[in-house]
């Protein structure tokens, strides 16, 4: 091209463009015309400056000579002679443009530089300088999006770059051109016009990117760590648009070659070729094995390569591969195998990278990889932990479940997805059993071990998972029940069926969830049977209800497929009996096999894993018809034209498979007799020759497991791939749930024994300070967690700390005992951890009771108890000086171990020491900080059964059971304190003494008949102490009968036990005798009880004095709005009518009232969206309470599971219409005007046509007939006339009302088929209305004020061609001829065209 020509299509092309791009540069133009001439042109001008200097140097370069010996010699005429004109037409152009350079066509100054690049003939050092030219212009910002050929720039820049084949250039410059390749595409991906490329374009800049990084594993390091951020911005700037990218028709399709919109610029095709790239990678290992390379240092460095940007993309797109489904299929499918795959055959390095991806993955699509996570934990962090991987493998595996475990919801999550599922592995609680199993510390010979890292690292999570479970189920905010928790299998309910989750009856679908553990549970009790004595086994199936009776085929099959552990030979010889039952079983467990996509073999291998195939030919015969029959109709291709073809291969595999690997086989079919005894099977037809020599090559390479054993490991291959990913098309997405109390108890239930021997075990072998402290605090979680339900596991922790205290040691004398106590930082670290632990959780101690109350009498023995440590007059003493509880009750764990910490920390020692203070008096002063009376003089809020167990090891323990008493005085003091305690806890509880006495006499009649039993003292001091129990007793207020027949019936046992014991106690008896006869007579009888909240609330606040405080608590309550719920709106909106109803209440404060609930509707709407209007099954209770007479026929509905948001608003309409008859008129009024406010608050609602006429009905017809009546029955009496025309206004403010909710909802009204009645019902009140008679009070208002409102009506139905004079149109007629009757006057005003 000359440089005539060059400068007229230079000319042209601007000319043309310059009127179409006029418009779209004009707030451009004008924002540059505001600048100074001079600042633009000197812009300009450097624009101009910049291409002259670019073009001369690539000129420059390209005219220099090289050496004529090298082997790069060239001559200026061996170059393409339209490169040099192209770049000097350039040049003549460069300093007269005729417009700014952002409105000139950028391929014009880009196509001499892009022509130097993709020139073959051109040097390295050319087309190094013209990548830099390139660069600058992309980075200067000559041209941007808005620019005329922006998007055909961008795509030739990205072909001439990626299209750079540096055929001349010398080793030395190489690097140096790739170095500015990566430049180029990197700044091209960054600059504002990179949306205009198409994603052909970016793939290729991607594709170009990483063969640099390949490429320069010679090049030097430099080089190759550019490549690398090169590649990582690509990723990160192609994912950080996903969010952006809008889901197309395109990703709903299953084809992969549908052309993509060139105009829209790279989207998710671009990001879908890319991930699958990155994926393709990991398996780099498998391709440079099968090239017998052993370079696998570079193959782990691709493969973590890989994962960092795996990640990268994973992180920038957040959630938003979700809405792509053919991304996200490409995370379920082809990252999520690769890592499996992978995750016990790679590095330490990759599998943390591996467990990394997982846990990104689970961030942000758990709901898509619910099957893929389990299959990740089984067969790699389980395998790798459990199996005697190396210890650095086992250490990263374990430290990525304890990453899972440390995310908020993932215990609780994997609970109720896979242990709560009993077709699905129990996750959860082999995590727990992982951790435990890493975590055990045993001594050995010796008594103290140290830990390895493993260990710790296992402590570590075992920490981790108790703590949050702890959190949770011991949550502030969670008012729900604190147990017991039972779970029944009442019906019977398919086991393989899971109920979704759903949020409006949430504690329904918690009821599902544990039912289904329970049945999980049930099942494998069952295959243990099943495994005795298959009839056994079935038939506990029938008695469990986990089958249906008479059984059904379905219910038999899912059991046998999917119970772990079943005899493999049992299950194959049910399955291939005769028995017209045991072939539907048969049948159905064979459907439940997923073989789309799986070749024959590959089928029959995963078929025949699940049992042993039987030995007898007609059986193995019925089993391989019904597996033939189900992979002819999963078959993927037409190979086979019937299942009898299927049936007769399988035949000849299985005799394949014995002949190639029975090694009593001497001679072995070749591939050729294998194809030739299966010629004509199908249909008459030959199988394809290839499909046959392919299923030969595959059971002679591997044989198929017709054998196979119980309990064999599974590995992880593509069959159960492919099963996997057919499965996870059918069942329920990966439930994302928060935790609840119940679940919560149930989760640490199912690892509670392996967890509380593990703890024990590591306090009892660690010397290390730190992990006793972190025992210690396991101790305090597990027992806020056992104090739900967990009664035995928390007795049997108990139990095993009191060892540690070395107070229960038979054979150690006093001395001893002391001086481990006073040296040992253990015994006094777990003695104040059992007292803590029965002061705080003591309404949970059962059995463990026993072991504390032994401790304690040892503590007595050896005098490091106080002297009292309660006050047996009467008045419990107050040992504690701080409180371990939050504000909201709960226990605060960090305050108890702060407490013990502080007790028995270095610095208290040493300052003891310095303070002159004896190793003794340190020791009392530990046991002091235990607060040992606190548990029985705080004992009144114990529940029964604890404080039966309490008093039982009392009194035991009084009896001498168990006890070593050297001295008659010892024996003496042993059993005064032992009824001290008994005295202070039942003087705490004298309230109810009539539900515990009753078995503390039967205790006492257990022990007057052990062997050892002496009356004396044990008579003596019972007697005394329930004589003062007595008067304690009678002293209250709460005496009833029961409880001092019992009491009495108690002292009565002990004085008949012997004589002296009366004698010994005359002058304690005498005393109590005259002070109850003196001063108790009265109070032999007594009652209490109260009534729920609210219904007290409206009780006391009827008394004048009482109105305030109870109205203000109310109208507080309701103004709160967090204090509203689902559950008590209904009794906050009949307390607040019953304060509104009261004879003299406050008019301020009944509007305040009215307000607030016409406020309430809001959160009706609220509830609706967030769908939480099921009433929670914890709250019948609550609800059994209230019996107010004003809960109408609506409130039975609400407290029904099906309450709808219209009952809600129902009731609070029903509530404001009683109002509005009220006798005060500011109060009617105020409650019509609310209730028109709650018709405006509703609109969010959603009302259907039958909605809204229901809610006239009930609500706004039921106003004004109300309403109506009342005026009438008024206009009656005599000196009425005032409450006749209040009454009248309050109607007319109804009757307003009316007509505005009917115009607010008219377009939903006239959806109705009832809309005729329902405007006729209308007109009918309206004439009612205007035709009242008040009788001797005059004309009634209501006759100006209907013609008005029927014309606010018809006047909108008119417009909406509702009413138009055409025949055949019932509602038009219908309304004229009304308007006749109601009022004549408007029918000319308002129907000016009908005819008579």
């Amino acid at each position: 091209m000359g440089k005539v020509e060059y400068e007229e299509d230079v000319e042209e092309e601007v000319e043309d463009e310059e009127d179409d791009d006029e418009d779209e540069y004009d707030e451009d133009e004008d924002e540059e015309d505001r600048k100074p001439n001079k600042i633009k042109k000197s812009k300009e001008l450097g624009f101009s400056c910049m291409l002259n200097t670019e073009v001369g140097a690539v000129l420059a370069v390209i005219r220099r000579r090289s050496d004529p010996t090298s082997q790069f010699y060239y001559q200026d005429d061996a170059l393409d002679s339209t490169i040099l004109q192209s770049l000097k037409s350039l040049r003549s152009l460069i300093f007269n443009p005729r417009q700014s350079w952002k409105l000139v066509d950028p391929s014009i100054y880009l196509s001499p530089f892009l022509d130097v690049i993709s020139s073959d003939d051109v040097p390295a050092g050319a087309t190094a300088v013209a990548l830099s030219s390139i660069l600058k212009v992309i980075k200067l910002g000559m041209f941007d999006i808005k620019t005329p050929g922006a998007r055909e720039a961008m795509n030739n820049i990205v072909m001439a770059v990626t299209g750079c084949r540096l055929e001349k250039t010398h080793p030395v410059t190489e690097a140096a051109v790739m170095l500015r390749i990566l430049q180029v595409l990197a700044a091209v991906m960054k600059h504002p016009a990179s949306v205009l490329l198409n994603d052909h374009a970016v793939c290729t800049i991607v594709n170009t990117s990483f063969q640099v990084v390949q490429q320069s594993a010679g090049q030097g390091g430099l080089l190759q760590r550019n490549a690398r951020h090169t590649m990582h911005d690509l990723i990160q700037i192609i994912f950080s648009r996903l969010p952006d990218i809008e889901v197309g028709d395109w990703e709903n399709s299953e084809s992969d070659t549908e052309d993509a919109n060139e105009e829209t610029g790279y989207g998710i095709r671009c990001a879908v070729d890319v991930f699958h790239f990155l994926c393709s990678l990991l398996n780099v290992v498998g391709i440079v094995e099968t090239e017998g390379s052993p370079a696998l240092t570079a193959d782990e460095d691709v493969q973590v390569f890989a994962l960092v940007l795996i990640n990268s993309a994973l992180e920038l797109s957040g959630d938003s591969i979700g809405k792509h489904k053919k991304l996200m299929r490409m995370v379920e499918d082809d990252l999520f195998h690769h890592l499996i795959h992978y995750g016990t055959s790679s590095s330490p390095l990759v599998l943390s990278m591996i467990c990394s991806t997982v846990l990104n993955v689970y961030h942000f699509h758990r709901e898509s990889i619910r099957l893929q996570l389990e299959a990740f934990f089984m067969f790699v962090l389980f395998k790798t932990l459990n199996q005697g991987y190396l210890i650095q493998l086992q250490e990263l595996a374990l430290e990525g479940i304890i990453n899972f475990c440390r995310q908020p919801t993932f215990l609780v999550e994997v609970y109720v997805n896979y242990d709560c599922d009993p077709l699905s592995y129990n996750v959860f609680e082999e995590i727990g059993k992982s951790l435990c199993k890493q975590a055990f510390l045993s001594g050995g010979s010796t008594p103290t071990a140290a830990a390895t890292s493993l260990q710790l690292q296992a402590f570590e999570g075992l920490m981790v998972v108790i703590h949050n479970i702890a959190d949770n189920v011991d949550r502030q905010n969670d008012s729900g029940p604190t147990g017991p928790y039972p779970v029944e299998i009442s019906e019977y309910k398919p086991f393989w069926e899971e109920i979704p989750k759903d949020d409006t009856d949430y504690e329904k679908w918690i009821d599902s969830v544990r039912e289904r553990k329970a049945q999980k549970r049930k099942m494998m009790i069952a295959g243990s049977h099943f495994n005795r004595d298959d009839k056994k086994g079935l038939e506990y199936l029938k008695i469990s209800k986990l089958i249906s009776d008479p059984p059904d085929p379905k219910g038999h099959a899912m059991f046998l497929r999917y119970t772990p552990g079943l005899d493999k030979t049992k299950i194959g010889d049910f399955l291939g009996d005769p028995g017209e039952f045991n072939l539907k079983v048969l049948k159905e467990f064979t459907d439940t096999f997923e073989l789309t996509r799986l070749v024959l073999d590959t089928a029959l291998r995963t078929y025949l894993e699940t049992f042993r195939l039987p030995g007898e030919s007609q059986k193995i015969q019925r089993v391989l018809e019904a597996f033939s029959e189900r992979f002819y109709e999963q078959q993927s291709s037409e190979i086979f034209v019937s299942k009898d073809a299927v049936f007769i291969l399988c035949y000849s595999v299985i005799m394949l498979n014995t002949d190639q690997h029975n090694p009593q086989v001497k001679k072995k079919m070749t591939e050729d007799e294998f194809i030739k005894n299966n010629r004509a099977i199908n249909g008459g037809q030959d199988l394809p020759r290839e499909y046959l020599s392919d299923l030969f090559s595959s059971i002679a390479t591997k044989a198929i497991t017709i054998f196979g054993q119980t309990g064999s490991p599974i590995e992880m291959n593509p069959s159960r791939w492919m099963q996997l990913m057919n499965k996870s098309k059918l069942i329920q997405p990966y439930i994302i749930c928060d935790f609840n109390r119940r679940i919560g108890r149930d989760m640490f239930a199912a690892i509670a024994g392996p967890t509380v021997s593990t703890i024990s075990a590591i306090f009892e072998h660690t010397e290390d300070e730190e992990i006793i402290h972190e025992c210690i605090e396991g101790l305090l979680a597990v027992a806020r967690i056992c104090q739900y339900g967990l009664q035995d596991t928390l007795d049997e922790l108990i139990s095993s700390f009191c060892k540690y205290t070395t107070l229960l040691n038979p054979y150690a004398s006093a001395e001893e005992t002391l001086f481990s106590f006073g040296h040992d930082l253990k015994p006094r670290m777990a003695t104040l951890a059992v007292f803590t632990v029965a002061n705080n959780f003591k309404d949970s101690i059962r059995g463990g009771w026993r072991s504390i109350i032994d401790c304690l009498l040892k503590l007595k023995r050896l005098k490091l108890l106080p002297q009292s440590i309660v006050d047996v007059g009467g008045s419990s003493t107050r040992t504690e000086s701080e409180s371990v509880n939050d504000q909201t009750g709960r226990i605060n764990t960090s305050n108890l171990m702060a407490a013990i910490s502080h007790c028995l920390s270095m610095e208290n020692l040493e300052e003891s020491l310095n303070l002159g203070i004896s190793e003794f008096e340190q020791n009392l002063k530990v046991i002091q900080q235990c607060k040992i009376g606190s548990i029985f003089s705080k004992s009144s809020t114990l529940p029964i059964e604890p404080l039966l167990n309490l008093g039982r090891s009392l009194m035991f323990a009084a009896a001498g059971k168990g006890q070593k008493f050297n001295t008659p005085s010892e024996e003496e003091e042993t059993v005064q304190f032992c009824w001290d305690l008994i005295q202070a806890m039942a003087s705490c509880n004298v309230h109810r003494l009539n539900l515990f006495w009753p078995t503390y006499n039967d205790y006492l009649l257990s022990v007057i008949q052990l062997p050892s039993f002496s009356p004396i003292p044990f008579a003596v001091k019972a007697i005394v102490a329930m004589m003062r129990i007595c008067m304690k007793l009678l002293a209250s207020r709460t005496n009833e009968r029961q409880s001092e027949e019992v009491l009495f019936k108690s002292i009565n046992l002990m004085w008949k036990l012997e004589r002296e014991v009366l004698d010994i106690c005359n002058d304690v008896m005498i005393k109590s005798v005259v002070k109850i006869l003196n001063k108790y007579p009265a109070n032999l009888q007594s009652q209490f009880g109260w009534k729920t909240v609210l219904h007290l609330l409206s009780m006391m606040g009827r008394h004048s004095e009482n109105y305030e405080r109870g109205v203000g608590a109310l109208i507080n309550l309701m103004a709160q709005g967090t204090g509203i719920s689902v559950v008590n709106y209904s009794y906050c909106i009949d307390c607040a009518f019953g304060f509104v109803a009261m004879r003299n209440s406050h008019v301020d404060k009944n509007m305040r009232l009215m307000d607030l609930m016409a406020d309430l509707v809001k959160l009706i709407v609220e509830w609706s969206k967030t769908g939480c209007l099921d009433v929670p099954g914890s709250s019948n209770a609550n609800m059994s309470m209230m019996s107010m007479s004003s809960m109408a026929s609506i409130d039975d509905n609400m407290r029904s599971s099906s309450m709808s948001s219209m009952n809600l608003f129902v009731k609070l309409g029903e509530v404001l219409r009683k109002i509005s008859l009220a006798r005060r008129e500011e109060v009617r009024n105020y409650a019509v005007k609310s209730l028109k406010k709650s018709f405006m608050n509703a609109e969010e609602l959603g009302f259907t046509p039958n909605n809204i006429i229901n809610c006239f009905n009930l609500v706004i017809f039921a106003t004004v007939d109300d309403l109506h009546e009342k005026m009438l029955e008024y206009s009656t009496r005599e000196n009425a006339e005032r409450e006749t025309r209040s009454m009248e206004g309050t109607l007319m403010l109804a009757t307003e009302f009316l007509v505005d909710v009917y115009l607010q909802f008219l377009q939903v009204l006239i959806e109705s088929p009832g809309f005729k009645t329902f405007w006729l019902g209308i007109l009918r009140r309206m004439d009612m209305i205007i035709k009242a008679d008040l009788g001797a009070y005059g004309e009634s208002r209501m006759k100006e004020l209907v013609p008005r409102l029927l014309t606010k009506m018809i006047t909108p139905m008119q417009e909406k061609e509702l009413l138009t004079a055409q025949e055949g149109n019932e509602l038009w007629e219908i309304t004229y001829i009304q308007i006749q009757w109601i009022a004549p006057s408007l029918k000319d005003e308002l129907f000016p065209d009908a005819t008579e």
